[in-house]
């Protein structure tokens, strides 16, 4: 009679059933489990390098560098857009004023440096600041192809040169006409008293412009002699601008009819239809280079070798030439509009240590005897 009783639980055919039961389901799971685990793994793997990688993206794209600047106002933003067209990751920072109150603001800055480069202030600026140890010496990618005048002579340099500014006489010949005045053609002819109240020029100690003309009286003339000119000049002069390009724009504008400028702001006053001619005066003319330089100690130093690679590249000199007449790299300025064309040979030999290491004692002297008639800030 067969058994009601359900087999025993140690049987053959009971253990082989389950076991195999038990067995292909353990393997589903566990199957099932390490594809799971594997694909998490990726998954985190995956999605950590997309943060990591967002974040190195996000790091670098969010680089700032703060940048010290004398170049006019209207230009800087040409300067970035173009810069930036070759490194959208590095964003600049401008903070523009005058070479003087620029240069004063570094000095102060010394024990704590707030810039990162300095892109366009005087070379004789950067001598100073050189002096006191403030700069980072790098020699730039290329550096080799500019003009050697525009390289600083250490090894490696601390600045690296642009383009050059040139003094002139902005002379605004309806205005002049007006007042029976005739043209100048020297720097003597200035001190005449037929031009007194007539004359505009810039206060050396906030422009480049106007350092520029005292430190070149003073090699053209001798040290006594030229204290001596500019004592005679001051009697002619109206008012002392903060701006270097400020004078011939008044020239352009017929508020004076003689601004002591540079030559470009006059050959483009004079490209706006401003009644103005560019006079070189006789005796010959002072000149400085606008330059660029690493602030020693930034943080952020490798973006700033990029920024200081790209400005002496001739991407970067072709920008220059669409304000100056001279830049640093040969063979890519071309002729400016109205620019006097005997300008190159009139340009003194500089002595720039002269005007770096006497800038101090300079600019005393001047604004003891001068500044009662300059502009307020």
């Amino acid at each position: 009679m067969p058994s009601t009783l359900p087999a025993a639980a140690g049987s053959a055919t009971g253990d082989a059933a389950d076991g195999a039961a038990v067995a292909v389901a353990y393997g589903y799971h566990r199957e099932r489990d390490t594809d799971m685990n594997l694909r998490g793994l990726k998954s985190t793997v995956a999605a950590s390098a997309l943060a990591l990688a967002a974040l190195t993206v996000s790091a670098h794209a969010e680089t700032t560098l703060t940048v010290y600047t004398a170049v006019e106002a209207e230009d800087l933003k040409r300067y970035a857009e173009t810069f930036n067209a070759d490194h959208p990751d590095i964003k600049i920072n401008w903070v523009r004023d005058s070479t003087g109150v620029v240069t004063a603001k570094l000095l102060a800055e010394k024990n704590n440096p707030q810039a990162d480069v300095v892109w366009g202030l005087a070379a004789t600026s950067l001598l100073l600041l050189k002096s006191e140890g403030m700069l980072e010496p790098y020699a730039p990618k290329g550096v080799e192809k500019l003009d050697k005048k525009f390289v600083d002579k250490s090894n490696p340099p601390t600045w690296t040169g642009m383009d050059a500014w040139v003094a002139a006489v902005c002379f605004n010949t309806v205005e002049a006409g007006k007042l029976g005045l005739p043209a100048p053609t020297s720097w003597k002819d200035l001190t005449k008293p037929v031009y007194k109240g007539h004359v505009i020029m810039p206060n050396p100690n906030s422009s480049g412009t106007g350092f520029l003309d005292v430190s070149s009286w003073l090699q053209l003339f001798g040290e006594a002699e030229g204290w001596k000119y500019m004592d005679a000049l001051h009697e002619n002069i109206a008012r002392y601008t903060h701006s270097g390009s400020k004078p011939c724009k008044l020239a352009g504008a017929g508020e004076i009819p003689i601004g002591i400028s540079f030559a470009f702001r006059g050959a483009k006053e004079k490209a706006n239809g401003a009644p103005i001619e560019v006079i070189v005066p006789s005796e010959g003319i002072g000149w400085d280079m606008e330059a660029t330089a690493i602030i020693a100690g930034t943080s952020k130093l490798d973006a700033a070798k990029t920024l200081v690679d790209w400005t002496i590249s001739k991407k970067a000199n072709e920008m220059y030439n669409t304000g100056y007449a001279v830049v640093a790299y040969p063979g890519v300025a071309k002729p400016v509009p109205n620019f006097p064309d005997n300008i190159i040979e009139k340009m003194i030999d500089n002595d720039f240590e002269f005007a770096a290491n006497n800038r101090k004692a300079i600019l005393e002297e001047w604004q003891k005897r001068y500044d009662s008639k300059s502009e307020a800030k």
